[in-house]
């Protein structure tokens, strides 16, 4: 479903890249909107839609199981890039031939031929490097496929076809090793497709509260706030919708940080939002008694937030929807992308719907944003800088950063660990410079000693990264001197832990909460 019937976009049909995202990611920075559709199920195309990319795969096209799109709608009569395994299918399924590589195609490559004439690869380089991912190669293409493109090893690096605006490239311009990837993706979007680069963060308020408010009418919404940014941003949006129709409710679930229940609350004065605060702890200490298992985990919180926020919507009369701060990664990471063939890595308690006692219906405001994307939308809003610029946390809390089982005393200690790292980062002025920062409570113990004494007590690993949306991160290369000092703390100042260590794990292949 389009974010709005009249918004100019850009498609992307998806046969399971891991880079597809990606190709979002760059096409939204552009300040073009687009969306993400699977192969399969191509939604109806009107005058809004202004291009087409398909994305790279997993599958080979000589495989008879492979995605055939039918493009019958598409090629020929609008803008169509085909990227990867999308360029060898347009050669292939057209006249011409695709092959298994007879050298390595995969990694950084060079381009030796460039033709700077054609509209897709002006102002690209001689030389430039791109990024090359495929097993299969094109050996010959479809009469009327010209040569835009090569590099030594790739004769067919890039395409266009003769009197369409039909072009297929072999190498990933969407990933930064693709050093001039931007251009070509700018000379496609703006250049070809002709997309006026009008989707701001002003734009998406202005469709976004125009659509709710059709959507919506005089319903009255329950929203779940965490005191995060996605939360924060959507009870903004929505009431800025239907005002007073909007009541937010803030859940102690006892997984928060150290004193974050108080301090939420207080944030929230003066912004005009109904909120009320629900102490929950104990039954959710009481769901995760005994479990061990993350998805188990995950789930259990889950239940208790939707049994919690079922007893809530009844004592306000007539509340027919359920809001939440859904963002695109929480989508991607939980489910196939609209039915597609993305991988499933995690459940996630915002996503997947409602049971059938809760007789609410889920709104979605940001459920196609990226993080970065969250946060500009909140800048539009006027939203405060400490609640924009918070780090994100976990729907369930501290509940999958203790792992084995949760128990009160080891989210007590927890939150004391917690509170020194973060409380650290912000003192040394390094908070604004890690996009997500916590500790996690370890199942092992481990010798030491203090004073003269042996301990047999607790470890921790603190985590912090640096990214621009969750999809991918790298851990911070926080200074020595930095981390010895907060280890050094927790150590002396929190009683069960002994040993403090640190995550220099990126994603991928980890992810960056470690349940």
């Amino acid at each position: 479903m389009y974010l709005c019937a009249m918004q100019e976009m850009i498609l992307i049909l998806d046969f399971g890249s891991q880079y597809t995202q990606l190709i979002a990611r760059r096409v939204r920075e552009l300040n073009v909107y687009c969306e993400i559709h699977p192969w399969n199920k191509v939604p109806e195309l009107g005058t809004h839609i202004k291009g087409v990319i398909l994305s790279g795969s997993p599958f080979s096209t000589r495989d008879p199981q492979s995605p055939k799109p039918d493009l019958s709608a598409i090629k020929g009569k609008i803008p169509l890039l085909g990227v990867c395994f999308g360029a060898q299918y347009l050669a292939q399924n057209f006249g011409g031939e695709v092959l298994p590589s007879t050298i390595r195609e995969y990694g950084r490559a060079n381009l030796s031929f460039v033709d700077d004439s054609n509209e897709l690869v002006t102002g690209m380089s001689m030389g430039s490097q791109v990024w090359m991912s495929h097993g299969d190669t094109i050996k010959k293409v479809p009469s009327g496929y010209k040569i835009i493109a090569s590099t030594k090893d790739v004769e067919f690096a890039g395409y266009a076809i003769e009197g369409e605006t039909t072009y297929g490239i072999q190498f990933h311009p969407e990933v930064y090793h693709s050093l001039e990837g931007a251009i070509l993706l700018k000379n496609f979007i703006v250049g070809i497709c002709k997309c006026s680069q009008s989707w701001t963060p002003d734009s998406f308020v202005d469709s976004t509260v125009a659509e709710l408010k059709a959507k919506l009418g005089n319903d009255k919404v329950i929203l779940g706030l965490s005191g995060g940014v996605d939360s924060s941003v959507a009870a903004m949006i929505l009431h800025r919708a239907i005002g007073s129709n909007l009541h937010c409710i803030f859940v102690d679930n006892g997984l928060l940080r150290k004193n974050e229940f108080d301090s939420v609350l207080e944030s929230y004065k003066g912004l005009g939002l109904n909120v009320k605060g629900v102490n929950a702890s104990e039954d959710f200490y009481k769901a995760l008694s005994g479990l061990t298992d993350p998805e188990l985990k995950r789930k259990a919180i889950g239940k208790v937030f939707v049994d919690v926020f079922d007893a809530e919507s009844k004592l306000v009369t007539d509340a027919k929807w359920l809001g939440q701060g859904t963002i695109y990664p929480d989508v991607i990471e939980s489910v196939s992308v609209n039915g597609g063939p993305s991988q499933t890595i995690k459940s996630h308690h915002n996503v997947g719907g409602l049971p059938d006692y809760m007789k609410l219906q889920v709104v979605e405001p940001l459920r196609l944003l990226f993080k970065d994307e969250v946060r500009r939308v909140g800048r539009s809003l006027e939203l405060p800088e400490n609640i924009l610029n918070r780090h994100p946390f976990p729907g369930p809390g501290l509940g999958i950063r203790i792992l084995g089982e949760v128990t009160a005393d080891k989210v007590r200690i927890l939150q004391e660990v917690d509170a020194i790292f973060i409380d650290g980062l912000k003192e040394h002025n390094l908070y604004n410079e890690v996009w997500q920062a916590g500790a996690i409570f370890l199942p092992i113990q481990s010798v030491g000693v203090m004073g003269d004494e042996r301990t047999y007590e607790n470890a921790v690993a603190l985590r912090a990264v640096s990214s621009t949306d969750g999809m991918t991160a790298d851990w911070c290369h926080l200074p020595y001197e930095f981390l010895a000092l907060i280890s050094n703390k927790i150590i002396n100042q929190v009683k069960g832990i002994n040993r403090v260590t640190y995550d220099i794990s990126s994603k991928p292949p980890a992810t960056i909460e470690w349940e």
